[in-house]
């Protein structure tokens, strides 16, 4: 039975009393999964040099036992996705029967709690933020200088700082860093608290993600719970914005919320005149949009399409296009030069918006042709042009990726595609085409496609991913130089140990991976 909301829109029927039970032991398998990952950060996540553990009664034993930390850990990942894989059976478009919003925000909240308190994982970028953060507190410039050379090769906040990173100066926008430097001059060198408060940093980042995708879903026609359980309970979001502490989190939900706020007077009707309180609203959405742009540049991409719907709500001509992009070129100038202004950290930031392009990973497609055009010039005897090779793919590929954002744009203004559609896969191509991907990255294209996009085929591809790249990454978030066969030996244990949990558990899990009779919406 599918009611019908005030908004016209479908809504499913509730749970029956079998799914809420088989609602429970989902919820239980991803809890247990999380606390199994906190458990396993003691031994296997990405503490800091001078961590108190290896001192500690009986807290003290996982450190100096790597591998069954490990093991533990990927144990707990195994759990999470399968329970997220299971919880989205519940969460599917097209169902007859869904699981409700409060059934959700409680299953998310009992999957997120045990890992607020978790060492990083996946990634050492947070000791990064700190030793920048702890620059600006000293009242030097973070865009002039790193952690080595402002604070010193010695000292503590430094010494966390992958090596990579210790001589570039900071890449983040300056909003960000002004909140990092209240945290720095709060926590001081303190490493594990000024870990704490950047993560709280990041839980406020997903409380915006929570409040806006399932208004904005509802805005295009997706349920909610839907936008939810693919966006803010996707496993890359517990992993890499809660547990790995990055400052994506904040960024995306800054410039989720500015979207839902600026639509929120938008009327359907295009041609009509714009009221204040619309407009109001509108530079209301701009500025959140441009606050994210501060905290990392490439949410400034949800302007351009914001600009398009404001556009298309004013007529749809090509002058209401220039008059959009005028209006919010006013306000995102306004705007972010009060943020460099007022913050004291100034416009050097521009300047390092490239400094991630000294990274050379074979997980970025350009540098990964490079890498491959220069090989082949060694096997044909040509030489090593192996640097000119990858900054030749880069240009072509940011080339490649201007003409895509650009003809979404086009697409978006002439109706062809919805605009939120638009930004996701611009934001998608404009991250896969640049120097440097990593993991996290997938969710700047998948939150706001999670809001529009109802196509079984993106869903099952955007599920695949997720859970394939939850799954494959090293907890550590650091190489395992001299010691790979760890990552075999863990591994292999988190799998023995997971195939025992189906066992004992499959009166009620072999239920859970039954295909679901109902088919979902094409």
């Amino acid at each position: 039975m599918v009611m019908a909301n005030r908004d016209g829109i479908g809504e499913a029927a509730p749970l029956d009393a079998p799914e809420r039970r088989q609602l429970d032991v989902i919820r239980r398998w991803g809890t247990v999964g999380a606390l199994l990952l906190a458990v396993g950060s003691l031994g296997s996540g990405a503490a800091p040099i001078f961590s108190p553990l290896p001192g500690t009664p009986l807290l003290g034993l996982f450190p100096r036992m790597p591998s069954a930390s490990m093991a533990v850990a990927w144990t707990g990942i195994f759990l999470i996705v399968s329970a997220w894989l299971w919880l989205g059976r519940f969460a599917r478009p097209g169902r007859p029967r869904l699981m409700s919003r409060s059934q959700l925000d409680r299953t998310l909240l009992m999957w997120i709690t045990p890992l607020v308190f978790v060492l990083p994982m996946f990634s050492r970028d947070v000791y990064s933020y700190l030793a920048q953060s702890q620059i600006a507190a000293n009242g030097q410039d973070p865009y002039e200088q790193g952690p080595a050379t402002a604070l010193g090769v010695e000292h503590p906040l430094t010494k966390n700082v992958p090596n990579i990173w210790r001589e570039t100066p900071a890449p983040y926008g300056p909003l960000f860093l002004a909140a990092g430097r209240v945290i720095s001059m709060v926590t001081g060198d303190s490493v594990l608290p000024g870990v704490f408060l950047h993560r709280l940093l990041v839980l406020l980042g997903l409380a915006m993600i929570v409040w806006a995708l399932p208004r904005l879903a509802r805005r295009f026609g997706v349920p909610p719970v839907s936008a939810l359980w693919l966006g803010a309970a996707n496993p890359l979001v517990l992993f890499h914005l809660v547990v790995g502490v990055h400052n994506e989190g904040l960024a995306i939900g800054l410039m989720l919320v500015g979207l839902e706020l600026a639509l929120r007077r938008m009327p359907t009707v295009s041609g009509t005149p714009m009221t204040r309180d619309e407009l109001l609203w509108i530079v209301l959405g701009a500025t959140m949009i441009t606050m994210a742009a501060a905290v990392k540049i490439p949410a400034a991409l949800a302007l351009g399409f914001l600009g398009v719907m404001i556009a298309r709500r004013m007529g749809g001509r090509f002058s209401d296009l220039v008059r959009s992009a005028l209006l919010l070129l006013v306000i995102s100038g306004v705007v972010m030069t009060g943020t460099c202004i007022g913050t004291g950290l100034g416009f050097g930031w521009v300047e390092t918006l490239n400094v991630a392009s000294t990274v050379k990973s074979w997980m970025s497609p350009p540098t990964a042709m490079g890498f491959l055009g220069g090989g082949l010039g060694l096997l044909l005897g040509l030489g090593n042009h192996t640097e000119s090779m990858i900054v030749l793919m880069r240009l072509v590929t940011q080339a490649v990726s201007v003409v895509i954002v650009a003809t979404l744009l086009w697409k978006a203004f002439r109706g062809r595609i919805k605009a939120v559609n638009g930004l996701g896969a611009g934001l998608g191509a404009v991250l896969v085409l640049g120097p440097v991907l990593q993991p996290w990255y997938v969710l700047w294209a998948a939150l706001p496609l999670a809001t529009a996009v109802l196509a079984r085929r993106f869903r099952v591809f955007a599920t695949t991913a997720s859970a394939v790249i939850a799954v494959i990454l090293p907890p550590t978030g650091s190489a395992f130089d001299g010691r790979a066969y760890i990552v075999p030996q863990a591994v292999t244990g988190a799998a023995i140990v997971f195939a025992v949990c189906l066992f004992v558990a499959r009166k009620q899990v072999f239920p859970l991976i039954r295909r679901d009779p109902v088919p979902g919406s094409a």
